[in-house]
Formats: structure tokens, C-alpha cells, sequence
């Protein structure tokens, strides 16, 4: 009976055993779902289900960037605009003192007749710095082509022109045009202009084309041989000479590969070998002269006028190291031709001695250094080509200008920048300068 009993209790405990288990499973898979309900509560599926789904971003064309007709998101560079004042007041002191005795005997005893006018272009070319600076000056691109070639025509209708009164003949050239209530202008100033706009223009444009030949080269040779040929036929060497080195440094600074400068170098001497050509009886009869008395000015050949040229070496060795004082030259009084032009240099060195002219320099000099730095940090490719052109303008036309004074090369038309006498000139240079100006105002550079 033990034997019985026992067998059956362990069958029966087997049994409940297996029945728990299965219970067990069941309450196991009916716990799950609440489980994984309590991982993932109610109301986090509903917050999902009500979430609208995310549609994928589709690509849209990038727009062209828009600027405003006006920058004024940052000050305008300070010492630039302290460098350009100091500049042109020096510069009409200066050219009152060189010209008020050729005015005086010239201009029916009105000492006051060239600083007057001077006086007056220099106060309406600032207001037109201070405005041209807060003009956003990437709006320049539409007017680079305009410019060209509105400068072009102009430079061609002035070729038959010639010797007529809105042409005349001032010493052997026709560089200037003469109009009504505006006086006497040089197309030759604009063209230096619209050769650096375009340039800019197009470089900015074709950066990374600028070693092929057909992007790099071709173009800005066309553009610098129809210039350069329409300027040399006003006789305005000096002019053609400062177009032709800007656009090459233009051309250095935006890329081009080192050997296609031979080869555009070659372009420029075949072209300027064949207007030498066709030319050669009026250009020799205009350059000749010069280079020869440019080689032995104190005993020249005859028939070679360096008058002007001794008077100018005379004025610079009579200042010394200190000068004769400000007022006080001697070679101002008739003896130096319109002192108050191109040769004004030699005044300044009389006057102000070897000290005084370094010091002018030096300003020059500063002027230069600070619109290529404005320039170097330029906002953009524009703005750095815009910005060392026009600083390169002026700092060729200081040097080759005093090399002139100094008979360093031939006697040629240049003017020292914001000295010479000239109110279209000195109203262009002061526009230039507020481009700069414009430039600065959103380039990374320090405005002290």
C-alpha cells in the first residue's frame, strides 16, 4: 500500500507540475504585451502618430547673392581717407606757390586763377569720394562693358577730329577734348579706368580659367591693343605706357601662367611694330626729339628744345637738403613752363629741399601700401583686382613722374596724382579713391 500511495503522489505531483508550467507560459505571454505597453507608453505611439512626417528637402538652385545699392555695414578705412586729404591739401598748398606767378603774368594779373579752379574741383571730388564709398561697389560689374566701350568711341571720333576746336593741337598732341561748361578733359584718364574695371571684371569671372588661352590671354590683349592703338594716336605715350604695365600686373596678380606673358608680350610688340609701321613719319617726328634731348639735355642736338627739362634739374639742385622755403622758388618765376603742371615736382624740391620732397614721398608711398592691403583683404576676387589697380594707377603715375622731373626717362604728359594742375583729372582720381574707399568698408582689415 506504501509502494501505491507513493507512485501515485509523485504521478500527481508530476502532473501539477506540468499544469503550473503551463500556466506559467500563459501568464508569461499575457504579461509580455503589458510590458513592452509600459516600455513604449500609450501615449508616445499616439505623440507619433499625430507627429507629421519630415518630407525630404528637396535641392533648390542656389540664387545669385543680391547686394544693396548701398554698403554701410562697416566704417570706411580711416587712415586711407586721412592719406588722400593730406595728399590733396599739400597738393593745392603746392600748387598755389608753383603758380601764382605764371598765373599773375598769363591770366591778367589773377595770381589765384589755378588754385581757385583747382580748390573748387578738389571740395566737389571729396563730396564725391565720401558718396562713391558708401556705394556698394560690385554694382560696377554692369557698368565695365558700358564703359569700355562708350571710352572706345570716343578715343575713335577724336581721330578726325584732330586740330579742330573741340580736338585742338597743345603742343604737338590732341589728348584732350574741350566741352562746354566743363572745360578741357582726357579721355586717356577714363580709359585708364574702364581698362581696370574690365579687367577685374572678367578675371573675377574666369579665376579658374586663367591658364587657358583662350580665357586668359586672348580677350585682355584685344582689349589692351585697341586702347593702347587709339591712345598712342592722340600722341599720349606716357598714357599708353601706364594702360599697358596695369594690365599686365592685373594679368600677374589674376593667374596667368608665367609663359603666356612672352607670349602676349610678343602680341603687344607685333602690334606696336606695325603701328610703328604705319605711323612712323608722325610718331618719330614727336618721340625722337625727345629721346634725344632726354639723352644730353645741357647739349642738346639742334633743333631739340630741353628747356623745360634744364629748368627742372636746375629747381631740384638749387633746394638742397632744406629748400629755399615754401614760397620762395626762383625757377616758378618764368623760367620753368607751366610749373604748375607736370614739372610741379621740381617746385616741390626747390622749395621744400631733399627733406621735404622724401616726406611727400613717403605719403605717396603709405597711400600705396594701404590700398593694397585694403585690397589683399578684399571681401572678393572683384574687389582685390578693383583695388590694386587703381592703387597701382597712382603709384606709376607718382613714379614715372618724378622720373620725368629728374630726367630718369624721355620728357612725356604725366601728372603727379592730387599735385598737377587739373579738375577733370583730380575729379576722376578722387572717384577712384572712393571706390577704394567702397572696397574697404567690407574688407577684413583695421579701420583706425
Amino acid at each position: 500500500m506504501a509502494v501505491r500511495n507513493s507512485g501515485n503522489f509523485s504521478q500527481n505531483r508530476s502532473n501539477t507540475s506540468a499544469s503550473g508550467y503551463k500556466r506559467d507560459m500563459k501568464a508569461a505571454q499575457q504579461r509580455e504585451p503589458n510590458q513592452r505597453t509600459e516600455r513604449f507608453p500609450k501615449q508616445n505611439f499616439e505623440q507619433i502618430r499625430q507627429t507629421p512626417q519630415e518630407k525630404p528637402k528637396k535641392h533648390r538652385p542656389r540664387r545669385a547673392k543680391k547686394f544693396r545699392l548701398f554698403s554701410t555695414r562697416s566704417g570706411m578705412d580711416l587712415t586711407l581717407l586721412f592719406l588722400v586729404l593730406a595728399l590733396v591739401s599739400v597738393g593745392l598748398v603746392m600748387l598755389f606757390s608753383s603758380s601764382y606767378a605764371y598765373a599773375y603774368y598769363n591770366m591778367n594779373g589773377d595770381s589765384y586763377f589755378f588754385v581757385r579752379k583747382q580748390a573748387f574741383f578738389a571740395v566737389l571730388g571729396i563730396a564725391v569720394m565720401i558718396a562713391i564709398s558708401y556705394f556698394d561697389y560690385h554694382h560696377l560689374h554692369r557698368f565695365a562693358i558700358p564703359l569700355l566701350i562708350i571710352t572706345c568711341l570716343v578715343l575713335m571720333l577724336m581721330v578726325p577730329l584732330k586740330g579742330t576746336s573741340l580736338v585742338p593741337n597743345r603742343n604737338g598732341a590732341f589728348r584732350w577734348i574741350e566741352l562746354p561748361f566743363l572745360g578741357s578733359v582726357q579721355p586717356s584718364e577714363v580709359a585708364k579706368f574702364a581698362v581696370i574695371l574690365i579687367f577685374a571684371h572678367l578675371i573675377s569671372i574666369n579665376y579658374k580659367q586663367m591658364n587657358n588661352f583662350r580665357y586668359g590671354v586672348l580677350p585682355y590683349l584685344a582689349i589692351l591693343g585697341a586702347v593702347c592703338g587709339l591712345v598712342i594716336l592722340e600722341k599720349h605715350l606716357s598714357a599708353t605706357l601706364i594702360i599697358l604695365i596695369l594690365g599686365l600686373i592685373m594679368l600677374f596678380i589674376g593667374g596667368v601662367p608665367l609663359k603666356w606673358f612672352g607670349i602676349g608680350i610678343g602680341g603687344v610688340a607685333g602690334v606696336g611694330a606695325l603701328s610703328f609701321l604705319f605711323l612712323r613719319n608722325s610718331l618719330l617726328s614727336y618721340t625722337m626729339p625727345r629721346i634725344q634731348g632726354w639723352l644730353n639735355p645741357l647739349n642738346p642736338p639742334d633743333g631739340v628744345d630741353t628747356w623745360q627739362t634744364r629748368q627742372s634739374l636746375y629747381a631740384i639742385g638749387s633746394g638742397g637738403l632744406l629748400g629755399l622755403g615754401l614760397g620762395k622758388s626762383r625757377q616758378k618765376y618764368l623760367y620753368l613752363p607751366e610749373p604748375q603742371n607736370d614739372f610741379i615736382f621740381a617746385i616741390v624740391c626747390e622749395e621744400l629741399g631733399f627733406i621735404g620732397a622724401t616726406l611727400i614721398v613717403l605719403l605717396f608711398a603709405a597711400l600705396v601700401w594701404r590700398g593694397i592691403m585694403i585690397s589683399l583683404r578684399a571681401q572678393d576676387k572683384f574687389g582685390m583686382l578693383l583695388g590694386i589697380g587703381l592703387t597701382m594707377q597712382v603709384g606709376l603715375q607718382v613714379v614715372l613722374n618724378i622720373a620725368v622731373v629728374t630726367n630718369l626717362v624721355p620728357n612725356t604728359g604725366i601728372s603727379l596724382p592730387f599735385f598737377s594742375y587739373g579738375g577733370s583729372s583730380l575729379m576722376i582720381l578722387l572717384a577712384e579713391m572712393g571706390i577704394l574707399l567702397s572696397i574697404s568698408r567690407t574688407s577684413n582689415i583695421e579701420k583706425t
